[in-house]
């Protein structure tokens, strides 16, 4: 099956069916990505300007995965991935990720910061580092409406008939007997080969 961005089809590139962070199917089984998806493809041009991070070794994620989106770090779920693909970012080993991605972007959004500027300031820092950064420039949020934005994002799934027939689709070529995964969450750990307990 091909895969294709809506989003710029001329610097993205083709990846195979249970490539990461991308989400939309297209009846005649082309992959299109919607504006609001999760799953997006990695642009040539996302990939440039070079630069190391000396204290954390960033990860290759074009043959590793990030971070769980499930993972915390400083009671925000999603953060850890986020600051993964960022790292990746810098030095040319994005792979098939994007950032910012819609999950990126809704974290982004609710911290008040700009994926520019979360870029910058996770080059050469430490995870500790970023967290302080963040907790320093984020809108302030009480601990409750951090959890429940958390729980928000973990608890998202595909909100058209077109998203859950993709959804349906990419989740029963990993693993047809797992009709209880609902959630994009869910569905991210299950493609990059995380355990996934049952849902009831």
């Amino acid at each position: 099956m091909k895969i294709i961005s809506r989003y710029n089809e001329d610097c993205c590139r083709t990846v195979h069916p249970l490539g990461k962070d991308f989400e939309g199917l297209r009846a005649n089984g082309t992959f299109h990505l919607p504006i609001d998806s999760p799953f997006v493809l990695s642009s040539s041009k996302q990939e440039r300007g070079i630069r190391c991070n000396p204290k954390t070794p960033p990860m290759d994620l074009r043959s590793q995965f990030p971070r769980s989106v499930r993972e915390k770090l400083g009671g925000y779920v999603h953060l850890a991935r986020m600051i993964d693909k960022c790292r990746a970012k810098h030095v040319g080993m994005l792979g098939e990720y994007i950032f910012p991605c819609p999950i990126d972007q809704r974290l982004l959004d609710f911290s008040g910061i700009s994926g520019d500027a979360f870029l910058e300031a996770v080059n050469s820092q430490t995870d500790d580092e970023i967290l302080h950064w963040v907790q320093s420039t984020t809108l302030p949020h009480t601990p409750q409406e951090i959890e429940d934005w958390n729980t928000t994002l973990l608890h998202r799934g595909p909100d058209t008939e077109e998203k859950r027939e993709y959804f349906e689709k990419i989740r029963d070529s990993i693993d047809p007997t797992r009709t209880d995964i609902t959630t994009w969450a869910d569905l991210l750990d299950l493609d990059e080969g995380r355990i996934v307990s049952l849902r009831m």
